[in-house]
């Protein structure tokens, strides 16, 4: 027998509100809150205040670190007032929140989560990347769906935009991702797909418009501070559906979460250099790069308009890289778990990643 747990959510400008009644109808009395030191800046006081009228007790609350490191995690395992609550509340962005639900994981505790950013889906996966201390990948960890997410477009509204913009970045590559995983099995001779998977697969494919629908509205709302409707559908369509597909198309006997994009990035996360590149700004040149694999050119061309216009990157450069560094982030790509489920061709992928560069200049 299987079991697919996903999240429940609660969403809005006041959906703080709704702790209480939700914590109730999982007999959780007593939580330790783990996030980001902006994050729970942001957050920590409003919600201990609600839980407070709400006579839960907050057993203690902590600053994850910087990254989803194993180091950060067993620290956080070790702490009294971690293994003493009922539940943790994860506060912040991917990394945060990676790291709550892995201790969570190791605790045998549920996780709530509060993403105060939306650069990614983890606020409502089952998935977390865990890093090396050098900020390398060491490994996917695989924890509970959080039982529920807080996703308070207010928070969101208000947090810096460039989380927001690597959001949309990340959030484009699940549908073609998804597609094409799902294709590439079909061609080794996957006969039928599974229900949870088909499920998966459509609600990955539904997530696509919204981006190119509301991505541009909703970054400049966010850049001037004001929860709209722009940011809500965003902040859904991150959250909610791209994170529903990564649970429904992640599990123990298939996966098609990720490949071509992904891999990219892991890639080029083995190329130390100067600079920030969020997750989710790399993933969308990876987005490219997929399309550029598999010779989709008109989408290649809509897909880098849309780059573009939203300032994502298009070239090498803008991430720090340079064509010499293109052998490296495909040896490393080859090791990945987007290469083992989707295998590709390394020198095609190579010259892939080299076509959007080009592609990229032309269109500076």
């Amino acid at each position: 027998m299987t079991t697919t747990v996903m999240a429940n959510y609660s969403y809005g400008e006041d959906c703080y509100q709704e702790i209480p009644k939700v914590l109730k109808s999982y007999g959780i009395h007593r939580v330790a809150l783990i996030g980001g030191k902006r994050a729970l800046a942001a957050t920590e006081k409003e919600v201990r205040e609600i839980l407070s009228k709400a006579g839960i007790e907050t057993t203690g609350s902590f600053v994850y670190g910087v990254d989803s490191t194993q180091t950060n995690i067993d620290k956080l395992v070790a702490k009294p007032a971690v293994q003493e609550a009922d539940a943790i509340f994860g506060f912040g962005g991917g990394r945060a929140l990676d790291t709550t639900k892995m201790v969570a994981k190791e605790l045998d505790k549920p996780t709530f989560t509060f993403p105060t950013i939306c650069s990614n889906c983890s606020a409502g996966t089952a998935i977390a990347v865990v890093y090396k201390d050098d900020h390398s990948v060491l490994r996917y960890g695989y924890p509970n769906s959080p039982l529920h997410i807080f996703i308070n477009t207010r928070v969101i509204a208000q947090a810096p935009s460039k989380y927001f913009w690597a959001g949309i970045g990340d959030g484009i590559s699940k549908a073609p991702e998804v597609e094409h995983a799902v294709a590439e099995a079909k061609k080794k001779g996957l006969l039928e797909l599974p229900h949870t998977a088909t499920l998966g697969h459509a609600v990955a494919l539904s997530s696509k418009d919204a981006f190119y629908y509301y991505g541009k509205q909703g970054l400049e709302d966010v850049k001037n501070k004001r929860p709209s409707k722009a940011v809500e559908e965003i902040a859904l369509d991150i959250v909610v559906s791209t994170g529903y597909a990564s649970n429904l198309v992640n599990q123990p006997d298939f996966y098609y979460n990720s490949c071509h994009a992904h891999a990219f990035y892991n890639g080029t996360t083995a190329i130390q250099r100067q600079g920030e590149y969020l997750h989710g700004v790399v993933v969308s040149y990876g987005v490219l790069v997929l399309h550029a694999y598999f010779e989709e050119t008109d989408e290649l061309e809509r897909v880098a308009q849309f780059n573009k216009e939203l300032g994502l990157p298009t070239t090498l450069k803008e991430l720090g890289l340079t064509q010499a560094d293109v052998p490296k982030i495909v040896q490393v790509a080859l090791t990945t778990n987007e290469y083992k489920n989707t295998p590709f061709d390394g020198e095609k992928f190579a010259k892939a990643i080299l076509a959007v560069d080009q592609l990229g200049q032309k269109l500076a």
